[in-house]
C-alpha cells in the first residue's frame, strides 16, 4: 500500500523506543482498519507489559480475542507467574503446531520472547528465523548477540538495512551489535543513542544505552548521571538498577542497595543469578578452609 499513511508509526516508535506510558496515552487513533487495530491493541497490551501491569492485560483479553492478543496474553501469563511457566509454554507448543494460526508473526515473536527469557535459543529461532517482520528481525539480532555469534547478527541487520535503514529497530539493532562487537563500534553505538536522545523524548532505554556505551569507553562518571536519570523515570527498571551495580564497582562506590533492590523486584535477572552464585561459591570456600 504504497502512499498510504502510516497510522500507527509515532505508537510503534514510542513502544520501540521504551516510551510505554505515551504509548498507551497516545493510543486512541481513528479510521483504523481491523488489522491495524489489532495490531495497535497489541501494542498497548505490550506496553502494560512492559510496565508490569500483567494481571489488567490477562483480565483484559477474552478468549475471543484475535490469535495477536491471545499471544500477548500468553506473554503476560509466562511473566506473570515464574512458578508456573510449564503450562503457558505447553499452551505456546500447542498453539505454534496449529497450521492455521501456527505462523501469525504476533505469535511466532512472543514464542521468540518467551523461549529467549527461558535461555532455549535454538527453539527460539525456530519460530523466529523465518523473519517477516521488522521485530522479528530485530530479535533474531538480539538472539544471535546471546548466542554470541556476531557474525550471524550482522546478516540479519544486513536484511533489516536492505529493508529500511533508517527504521527504529534497525538502528537500534545497529547499536546492539556495535555494543557486542566492541572496540571502535562503541563510538558509532553512541551516536545512534545521542541522536534517538536528539530526536525523542528521553527514556530509560536511551539512557541506558548511551550509559553502556560510556562504561565501554571508561567514562563511568557520565555513566552513573546518565543512569540515576534512567532510575528517576523508572525506580524498578531491572537494565538500570544491573548497569548502576556495575558502574558503581567501577567507581569505587557501594552498590549493596542497586543490588538488594534488584534481588527484590527482579530475583530472576542475570547479575542476580550470578551474584548469588558467586556467593555460594564464596561461602564454600570458606567453609573448605574453616
Amino acid at each position: 500500500m504504497a502512499g498510504s499513511p502510516d497510522h500507527l508509526f509515532n505508537l510503534r516508535n514510542n513502544f520501540y523506543l521504551g516510551s510505554y506510558q505515551a504509548a498507551i496515552n497516545n493510543s486512541d487513533l481513528p479510521n483504523l482498519s481491523p488489522d491495524d487495530a489489532v495490531e495497535r491493541d497489541c501494542l498497548v497490551y505490550r506496553s502494560y507489559i512492559a510496565l508490569g501491569s500483567y494481571q489488567l492485560v490477562i483480565n483484559e483479553i477474552d478468549s475471543s480475542a484475535a490469535t495477536p492478543l491471545q499471544a500477548v496474553k500468553l506473554l503476560a501469563l509466562y511473566l506473570s507467574n515464574p512458578h508456573d511457566k510449564e503450562s503457558t509454554i505447553s499452551s505456546l507448543k500447542e498453539w505454534l503446531a496449529d497450521p492455521a494460526i501456527g505462523n501469525n508473526p504476533i505469535l511466532r515473536l512472543i514464542a521468540g520472547i518467551i523461549f529467549t527469557h527461558e535461555e532455549d535459543y535454538n527453539e527460539a529461532l525456530k519460530h523466529t528465523n523465518a523473519g517477516g517482520t521488522m521485530e522479528l528481525h530485530a530479535l533474531n539480532v538480539q538472539i544471535f548477540i546471546k548466542m554470541h555469534r556476531s557474525d550471524y547478527a550482522e546478516r540479519q541487520l544486513r536484511v533489516m538495512q536492505q529493508i529500511d535503514e533508517d527504521h527504529t529497530l534497525t538502528q537500534l539493532a545497529n547499536a546492539w551489535l556495535n555494543l557486542a562487537v566492541g572496540g571502535s563500534k562503541i563510538q558509532e553505538a553512541y551516536l545512534i543513542f545521542q541522536d534517538f536522545s536528539e530526536k525523542y523524548p528521553m527514556t530509560g532505554l536511551i539512557l541506558n544505552g548511551k550509559a553502556v556505551c560510556c562504561m565501554h569507553m571508561g567514562n563511568f562518571d557520565e555513566a552513573e548521571t546518565l543512569l540515576l536519570e534512567a532510575l528517576n523515570k523508572d525506580a524498578k527498571d531491572p537494565e538500570t538498577l544491573a548497569n548502576l551495580v556495575v558502574c558503581s564497582l567501577h567507581l569505587g562506590k557501594s552498590s549493596s542497595r542497586y543490588l538488594s533492590q534488584l534481588k527484590l523486584t527482579h530475583p530472576e535477572h542475570i547479575l542476580v543469578k550470578r551474584a548469588s552464585s558467586a556467593e555460594d561459591s564464596f561461602e564454600r570456600a570458606v567453609q573448605s578452609v574453616a
